[in-house]
């Protein structure tokens, strides 16, 4: 897993703090030509992975990276499923059988079980997940994805539910049929933690928010330092500014110090804020004894 993950919260208009900032952001990024400039910028500060949602957008992302493999040696996307949203429109749309239909490609085989009339409740779900993975996957088709995730809203839900399952039949299916590994985000790690154990997903990947104000953390902060020193897992950090909550050098240098923590996720809008981000984390792990998170890159044109 690469050290340092650059998000797209600002692509899509997600700011927790400032709804005025979201949408001046959601604005700008209208144009798919912003999206790639600041991937590009965020390439040149040594970044190389994305990891994001399944907007429809994204999609368009991919395309450009498919076009341009000689510009983005090495880079990664990191999958993030499924995209909430989607699925409210297409259901408040369409309805619940009628969203499947929309959402599944082609004339799959839960597309004929529709039209035969079987109810949704009598469905193979382990099937019916499997084909909802696929069908989000295909804008990643012929792209580097060694990780795949679970939103936070749906490993919540799950969570809340006690349909344990469903974390078992999401990371057998991303192992088989695309040969990554599972990861999950959550908002409460150590209950997440505890129950990925339970049901015999060892040293799991859980991306949570890690922060110095404990900012969207359930359990306090001293249950997550505790569960990140001294549990066996892969931490990565999201929300590490708490939405700009915390001064970035103070931010860096918190997340740093917890040195277990596997992985770093922030999202920027200008180059700028991208390779400051970056020198900070290389100053901060080479003090607490880690090392530079990236090699010394030499910036590139964009195409």
């Amino acid at each position: 897993m690469e050290r340092i993950l650059f998000g797209d919260n600002q692509f899509f208009g997600v700011n927790h703090m400032s709804e005025e900032k979201a949408r001046a952001q959601a604005m700008r990024f209208q144009d798919i030509r912003e999206i790639i400039k600041t991937l590009d910028n965020a390439y040149d500060a040594g970044i190389r992975v994305f990891m994001c949602t399944t907007h429809e957008r994204v999609g368009e992302v991919c395309d450009h990276f498919r076009a341009n493999p000689d510009r983005y040696p090495g880079f990664q996307f990191y999958p993030c499923m499924p995209y909430a949203h989607k699925y409210a429109n297409a259901v408040t749309e369409y309805g619940m059988t009628g969203a499947l239909s929309k959402l599944l490609p082609g004339e799959s085989k839960i597309g004929s079980l529709l039209k035969g009339g079987l109810s949704l409740a009598r469905m193979d779900m382990e099937s019916l997940a499997g084909m909802l993975i696929d069908a989000e996957m295909q804008m990643f088709n012929g792209l580097s994805t060694p990780i795949i995730f679970i939103q936070n809203v749906v490993t919540d839900l799950i969570l809340g539910l006690g349909a344990y399952d469903a974390f078992r039949m999401f990371a057998d299916h991303v192992k088989a049929k695309y040969n990554a590994e599972p990861g999950f985000i959550t908002m409460n790690l150590p209950r997440l933690l505890d129950v990925l154990e339970g049901i015999g997903i060892e040293n799991p990947i859980i991306c949570a928010n890690i922060n110095k104000i404990a900012f969207r953390t359930a359990g306090g902060l001293d249950n997550y330092e505790k569960t990140i020193a001294e549990r066996k897992f892969r931490p990565i950090a999201m929300s590490i500014f708490a939405s700009g909550a915390i001064p970035a050098t103070e931010a860096v240098e918190y997340v740093c110090e917890q040195k277990n923590i596997e992985a770093l996720l922030f999202g920027a809008s200008s180059a700028g804020n991208i390779r400051n981000t970056v020198d900070l984390i290389n100053k901060y792990d080479a003090q607490f004894g880690r090392g530079s998170a990236l090699a010394a890159v030499s910036p590139q044109v964009s195409v």
